[in-house]
């Protein structure tokens, strides 16, 4: 297949093999050029909604996925003083997905999942060592300047796709700005393999503690760890939060009479709400972290990432292969970018607001949530992430 008629990838991660996955499943000739060494073995997201799931079933990824993960099919809210607040099961959206539940598992997990069904695959190139550095469109095509360690190299493609992540390169090189706002707090993010099941009494694998006296955590169980999440206050160093010591001071407010723990890892970042202005200039498109990033609480940045993935090369295959027409294309801008602000932004943006509320009015709300069928039922459908792939559906129809 020559080279021109290839779409190019840049970034490996979760987001990027998704997408090269579904054109390469659709007989689209694919070049995935990834900046690093090897592929990323950082754990960073490891929540995978029930869409998402149904999504990678259909790339043949979603039972090995299962299988090397974690099934969590109930989520809790919590108070150190109340214990369980309101629980909810997955199982009551079971009329809306072939998987009624989350999989807790590294990223990391699935893109070594994707690229072993890829690597032998004909229409399939992966090149590492390979940064993007600049993107340039050409009558039907696009030039796409690679360093390939040290060697500045020019490519050309019929479509390149930027998944390279929050620092994107592509989106860089498109002058595309990056709205938004950085939150004045960090989180700090403990893992631990301690047993916090025979602590807790009645704990799921996915528990949110809402704030009372002490801050709020997020308390999320993955395969052999638990990872624990902190708000880091602004007048908090970096250099304090990731001290040993003041780990265990935060830990020593999750179980009573726990005070020392196994800390198997410290990280602490900086946490974002922002989109690009647009998710498209020409034949060049951002998806993933690279067309918006928010704060993780709901899991919703490498889910919706994955949604864009599949949204754009769905659309991106068809054109190909000459079904339809490029005027397809601007579907993923009107059903991806509007679904980002009205949905994966506010709700993030909520998730976090509900957890460091003291006030009962929340508690209140999730316990009349969780006594109504009809009211669970839609919940469920919302955090889950189906409501925004549907909405996404609306946008794409309107013109």
């Amino acid at each position: 297949m020559p080279s021109a008629q290839r779409v190019f990838i840049a970034g490996a991660g979760p987001v990027g093999l998704v997408a090269a996955a579904n054109l390469v499943r659709n007989g689209v000739p694919v070049t995935v050029l990834e900046a690093g060494s090897e592929l990323s073995q950082e754990s960073r997201a490891s929540t995978f909604h029930p869409p998402t799931l149904d999504m990678l079933e259909e790339l043949g990824a979603a039972k090995q996925l299962i299988a090397q993960g974690l099934i969590a099919p109930q989520f809790q809210y919590r108070s150190r003083a109340d214990g369980v607040l309101a629980q909810f099961d997955f199982g009551a959206i079971a009329d809306a997905t072939q998987h009624p539940y989350r999989v807790q598992c590294e990223q990391s997990k699935l893109t070594q999942i994707l690229y072993g069904a890829l690597r032998d695959n004909a229409c399939f190139r992966l090149q590492f060592g390979s940064r993007v550095l600049d993107v340039a469109e050409y009558g039907d095509g696009v030039h796409v300047s690679v360093d390939e360690g040290g060697q500045l190299k020019t490519h050309s493609g019929r479509f390149l796709i930027g998944a390279d992540g929050a620092r994107s390169e592509v989106r860089r090189s498109l002058s595309i700005e990056f709205a938004g706002f950085t939150w004045p707090e960090r989180f700090l993010v403990v893992s631990t393999p301690f047993d916090f099941h025979a602590a807790i009494p009645d704990l799921v694998a996915v528990n949110y503690v809402v704030a009372d006296a002490a801050r709020w955590h997020f308390l999320l169980q993955i395969p052999c760890l638990w990872r624990i999440m902190f708000p880091i206050a602004e007048n908090e160093s970096d250099e304090l939060a990731l001290s040993h010591e003041f780990a265990q001071t935060l830990m020593a407010s999750i179980v009573p009479g726990v005070t020392r723990y196994n800390i198997a890892h410290l990280t602490l970042y900086r946490v974002h709400q922002r989109v690009a202005k647009t998710f498209r200039r020409g034949r060049a498109f951002l998806i993933g972290d690279a067309a918006h990033i928010n704060n993780p609480l709901g899991g919703m940045g490498m889910n919706g990432g994955i949604h864009d993935a599949m949204n754009l090369t769905s659309g991106l295959a068809a054109v190909w292969h000459g079904k339809k027409s490029e005027a397809e294309l601007d579907r993923f801008e009107r059903e991806r970018r509007l679904v980002t602000l009205e949905y994966i932004e506010q709700q993030s943006i909520a998730n976090k607001r509900n957890l460091e509320s003291a006030a009962p009015d929340f508690r209140r709300t999730l316990q009349h949530i969780a006594a109504d069928p009809r009211r669970t039922h839609e919940y469920l459908l919302r955090v889950s992430m189906i409501t925004s792939l549907a909405r996404a559906q609306e946008l794409g129809r309107e013109e």
